[in-house]
C-alpha cells in the first residue's frame, strides 16, 4: 500500500505533539500506521506519514476538510499550507 507525508509547519511543536491520537483517528478513515516527525533542526516543521488503504477518501479529505477536521487542525497549531506527497 502506498505511503503519504503531510508537511507544514505549526504554532508550537509542543501543542501539536500532544494531538497524536486526534490526528490518528482523523486519518484512521483513510490509512493506519501514522508516524509524526519533528525537524532536527529547530523549527517548527513537522511531517505526518501514514500507509494509505482509500485514496479517493484521502482526496476527498484534502480537498473539502470537514469541518471538524479544520477544527482540530486549528487547535493543534497547524499553519497552512499543507504540502501533501502520496506514493504512486
Amino acid at each position: 500500500m502506498p505511503r503519504m507525508v503531510i508537511t507544514h509547519d505549526v504554532v508550537e511543536i509542543e501543542r501539536w505533539l500532544k494531538g497524536k491520537d486526534e490526528r490518528a483517528a482523523a486519518l484512521g478513515a483513510v490509512g493506519s500506521d501514522v508516524t509524526d516527525f519533528v525537524a532536527a533542526d529547530g523549527s517548527s516543521r513537522i511531517a505526518v506519514s501514514a500507509t494509505i488503504h482509500d485514496r479517493a477518501a484521502l482526496q476527498a479529505l484534502i480537498d473539502a476538510p470537514p469541518p471538524e477536521v479544520l477544527a482540530q487542525m486549528e487547535s493543534h497549531g497547524v499553519v497552512p499550507p499543507l504540502t501533501v506527497y502520496v506514493e504512486q
